[in-house]
C-alpha cells in the first residue's frame, strides 16, 4: 500500500510541473477509444437504416418494431407515415421510422 502512494507522489517535488499534454494523454486516448468502440459503429448504423426507410416502397413486406408484419399499402403525410395493411380488412398506420424490417421471409423477388 505505501509502494502505491509513494508512486502517486509528483516526480518533480520542485512543482515545476511536467508537460501538461502528457498528462491529457490518458483521457484523449479514453476518448478516441469510445468513439471507434461506440460511436462510429451507432452512427453506422442510423445511416444505413435511414437508407432503407428511404428505399422503402409500395409492396414491400415490413416488420415493425411492435412486431406488427403487414405489407406497405401506401404512405401519409409527406412520408412520414407508412400505410400498413395486416390482414384482408386491416390497415394500420405507423410512424415511417417504428418500421425495422424490410423484405422478411415470404417475399418474392
Amino acid at each position: 500500500m505505501l509502494e502505491f502512494i509513494l508512486l502517486m507522489a509528483p516526480a518533480n517535488p520542485e512543482g515545476g510541473g511536467g508537460n501538461p499534454i502528457a498528462s491529457f494523454l490518458p483521457f484523449i486516448l479514453i476518448i478516441v477509444i469510445m468513439y471507434f468502440l461506440m460511436i462510429r459503429p451507432q452512427q453506422k448504423k442510423q445511416k444505413e437504416k435511414q437508407k432503407m426507410l428511404d428505399a422503402l416502397k409500395k409492396g414491400d413486406n415490413v416488420v415493425t418494431s411492435g412486431g406488427i408484419h403487414g405489407k406497405v399499402t401506401g404512405f401519409t403525410n409527406d412520408n412520414k407515415v407508412v400505410i400498413i395493411k395486416v390482414d384482408d380488412n386491416v390497415k394500420l398506420n405507423v410512424d415511417k421510422s417504428m418500421v425495422n424490417v424490410v423484405n422478411v421471409v415470404g417475399t418474392t423477388k
